[in-house]
C-alpha cells in the first residue's frame, strides 16, 4: 500500500491531525489511517476503542462534519480508519482552511483561499459586487464602443443596445442589486487599476532576458487594452519583413495579426485577476513571449488545455461581454484559433505551457524571416493595399496611401496636429483606418514624429514633420509638378 491523494497514514493520534480531515473534506474526500507508520506497516494504537467513540464527536464539534470511524485489526494490532467524504461547502479547522493536494496538505491563503471560497459558494471572482463604484463613474466612450461592436456582431438584440448605460449593464448581467460587479469595472471603467492591482499590460523589448531596452504600459478598460496592445506591438516592437508587389509595399510580421490578437484576448479575458501581477509581453529579436497569471480548472492538465475541451472560463461575465462584442468567437477555441492562424500564415507553431501561477505563450520567429530582416530594425504596421484614385483613373499609376500621405504631410507644414485635426483637414468625417495606416507608415519612415514620443498613445498626442519629411514632401510635390 502507498499513500496517495486520498490516503494518509499516522502512527498515533493527535488533535492536530484534524487538519488532514479538514483537507480531505475540502478536496475529493479521503481516508486518514491511525496506527500505520510512514512505511505502511500497522503499528497499532493502544487506545483504539476509546478513539472509536471520541473521534466522531470531536470531528463533528470542531469541523462541523460527519465522518465514518472504523476499527480494524492486523496481526493483533488495532488501527482506525477515518473516512471523510468531500463536502460541497468550505470546511475550516480553528479558522484555517486546508486542502489535500497530491500527497501533501496545503493551507489555503491569499488568492488561493479566495478562489477556493468563491468556487465552493458557486461564485466567480469577476461576478462579485464591488461597492463604491457607480454607473456614472464608467467611461461613456467605452460603453459606446461596446455598443458599436455588439451592433456589428449581432450578438445582442437592438433593444438592449438602446437601453441606458445602467440598463445595458443589467442586460449583460454585470450588476448585482445596487452594485456593479468587478467585471463591469474592468470592462468599462477608465482606470480599473484603481480597483484591481495588476490590471494592465506591460510590454518590453529585450536584447537578452536580463537586458531591457525599452518598455511601455497599456492601461484603461479591457477593450481598449486589447486594441492598444496589438497596435503598439505592431507599430513599435515587431520588425516587419518588407517586400514589394509591383509598386505596392507588402509588410509581413513574424506573428500573424490574428494569432497575436487571439493571444492578447485570451490573456485579458481568462487571466487570474486575483494575482496582482500584470500581463507581461517580452519581445526579442527572434521571438515574442506572453505571460499571464492563470490557474487551470480542477482536474485539468496542460494536455487538457491544449486539446479539444469545453470552456470553463474563470471570468464568465468578462468572457460573455467580449463574446457579445464579437471579440471572441466561441469559448474553448482560443488556443485552436492561435494555432490555425499561424498555420495559415506559414509561421512556426507557438509553444504554450502552463506553470504554477501562469500561462506562457511563445511565438518563435521563422528562420527565413530572421534572415530577411537581419541587421534591420523596422517598426511598422499592417500591409498597405492600393486603391483606385483620380490619378490612377487618369492613367497615372499612383496608390491611394501615397496620395493621402502627401496631403497629410502638406497639412503638417503649418505645425503640429492631432490625428483628428489631420482627418478634419482632409475633409473626412472621422479617423479612417486608411489614415491610421498612412500615419503609422510615415512614422516608420521617419517623415513625421510624435510630439510626445514617450507616450505614443497619449490622448494629447500630435504629429509634426521631421526634417526628412520636409525634404520628402518637397520631392513629392516637385514630382507631381513635372508630370
Amino acid at each position: 500500500m502507498k499513500e496517495h491523494q486520498n490516503m494518509e497514514w499516522k502512527a498515533s493520534w493527535r488533535d492536530d491531525h484534524l487538519r488532514w480531515v479538514c483537507g480531505f473534506a475540502n478536496a475529493d474526500g479521503g481516508v486518514l489511517v491511525i496506527g500505520r507508520d510512514d512505511q505502511g506497516w500497522v503499528v497499532g494504537i493502544p487506545d483504539a476503542r476509546k478513539l472509536l467513540e471520541d473521534l466522531p464527536n470531536k470531528i463533528r464539534d470542531l469541523l462541523g462534519i460527519i465522518v465514518e470511524v472504523n476499527l480494524h485489526a492486523e496481526d493483533g494490532r488495532e488501527y482506525l480508519e477515518v473516512v471523510t467524504p468531500a463536502y460541497p461547502s468550505p470546511i475550516s479547522y480553528r479558522g484555517h482552511y486546508y486542502q489535500r493536494s497530491g500527497s501533501t496538505l496545503q493551507e489555503l491563503k491569499g488568492a488561493a483561499l479566495d478562489r477556493f471560497l468563491l468556487r465552493h459558494y458557486g461564485r466567480t471572482w469577476d461576478g462579485a459586487p464591488l461597492p463604491g463604484v457607480a454607473v456614472a463613474d464608467l467611461s461613456t466612450a467605452a460603453l459606446q464602443r461596446f455598443r458599436q461592436l455588439a451592433a456589428r456582431s449581432g450578438r445582442l438584440d437592438e433593444a438592449a443596445l438602446q437601453e441606458t448605460d445602467a440598463g445595458l449593464l443589467t442586460k449583460l448581467k454585470l450588476t448585482e442589486g445596487k452594485y456593479l460587479k468587478r467585471a463591469a469595472v474592468l470592462l468599462f471603467h477608465p482606470d480599473p487599476l484603481a480597483f484591481v492591482t495588476g490590471a494592465f499590460v506591460k510590454i518590453g523589448y529585450f536584447r537578452t532576458a536580463a537586458d531591457l531596452v525599452y518598455h511601455d504600459e497599456i492601461n484603461g478598460d479591457l477593450l481598449t487594452q486589447v486594441q492598444q496592445t496589438q497596435e503598439l506591438l505592431q507599430t513599435k516592437y515587431l520588425k516587419a519583413a518588407i517586400a514589394y508587389d509591383g509598386l505596392v509595399r507588402v509588410e509581413r510580421f513574424p506573428v500573424p495579426g490574428a494569432a497575436l490578437r487571439e493571444a492578447v484576448l485570451n490573456a485579458l479575458v481568462h487571466r487570474d485577476y486575483m494575482v496582482p501581477a500584470p500581463i507581461q509581453i517580452r519581445v526579442y529579436d527572434d521571438r515574442l513571449v506572453l505571460w499571464n497569471p492563470a490557474t487551470l480548472p480542477d482536474g485539468w492538465t496542460q494536455e487538457t488545455l491544449l486539446g479539444p475541451h469545453q470552456s470553463q472560463p474563470p471570468n464568465p461575465d468578462i468572457a460573455n461581454t467580449f463574446f457579445r462584442a464579437g471579440e471572441i468567437e466561441a469559448w474553448g477555441r482560443g488556443i485552436e484559433r492561435i494555432f490555425a492562424a499561424c498555420r495559415e500564415a506559414g509561421t512556426p507553431k507557438p509553444r504554450i505551457r502552463f506553470e504554477t501561477g501562469g500561462l506562457w505563450t511563445e511565438f518563435p520567429f521563422a528562420k527565413a524571416y530572421l534572415k530577411q530582416i537581419e541587421g534591420v530594425r523596422v517598426t511598422t504596421t499592417e500591409p498597405v493595399t492600393p486603391e483606385v484614385t483620380p490619378d490612377a483613373a487618369a492613367g497615372r499609376p499612383e496608390s491611394q496611401p501615397e496620395s493621402l500621405a502627401l496631403r497629410a504631410m502638406g497639412l503638417l507644414v503649418e505645425g503640429a496636429m492631432s490625428k483628428a485635426e489631420i482627418s478634419a483637414g482632409l475633409g473626412h468625417k472621422e479617423i479612417s483606418g486608411q489614415l491610421n495606416r498612412v500615419i503609422r507608415l510615415l512614422l516608420q519612415e521617419r517623415h513625421v514624429t510624435y510630439t510626445i514620443p514617450a507616450k505614443p498613445n497619449s490622448r494629447l498626442q500630435k504629429y509634426i514633420l521631421t526634417e526628412q519629411g520636409t525634404k520628402r514632401l518637397a520631392e513629392l510635390r516637385k514630382g507631381r509638378t513635372s508630370r
